[in-house]
């Protein structure tokens, strides 16, 4: 049994790349930054080896996703598989999917599912391609993406709230422009 060949995707030693070539002695690994790794066969028998294109080159990609509180989450969920749908490495089976996952301290949590075959080639740029188009369907969708939220407790004495809009600077009690 042969558990990596030319051209598989293969996580071992905590080196990932794709397979170049094989030797009796060593393997060559490329990695994402076009750097080639030369890795004794000897780690491939010590240390588990994840291969992810070894029956199968189609992978599940997890995409976390968080949305403001507000959202409309069924409308979130359709955005977020149009998203998927629209680039042409997403495969149509097994589809794209996105699930609610947990209710967040600044926002409501989803996570999209989606198979690709691009682990063997491009995995970073198919995940950021994922992102752009899932900013773009949201955007349309007018639904926001969430800032941090804090709850602020005083316990005695007073606290002066002031809001400051945009292209405004806010005056510290002397006087003086802040940041």
């Amino acid at each position: 049994e042969r558990p990596i060949t030319i051209g598989d995707r293969v996580e071992v030693a905590g080196i990932a790349g794709q397979v170049e070539r094989i030797r009796a002695r060593s393997t060559v690994i490329r990695t994402n930054d076009n750097i080639m790794i030369i890795v004794p066969n000897t780690k491939f028998i010590d240390s588990p080896v994840t291969n992810w294109t070894y029956s199968d080159r189609r992978v599940r990609f997890r995409l976390p996703v968080g949305v403001a509180y507000g959202s409309d989450v069924k409308q979130v969920r359709e955005a977020l598989i149009a998203a998927a749908r629209e680039h042409p490495a997403t495969l149509s089976e097994p589809g794209p999917d996105a699930f609610l996952e947990k209710f967040g301290e600044s926002s409501i949590d989803f996570q999209l599912i989606v198979w690709s075959e691009e682990m063997s080639r491009r995995p970073s740029r198919f995940k950021s391609d994922l992102n752009y188009l899932i900013c773009k369907h949201l955007d349309a969708a007018e639904i926001e993406l969430p800032n941090p939220q804090r709850d602020l407790h005083i316990r005695s004495g007073v606290l002066k709230v002031q809001n400051v809009s945009d292209g405004e600077r806010a005056k510290d009690p002397s006087g003086r422009t802040t940041q």
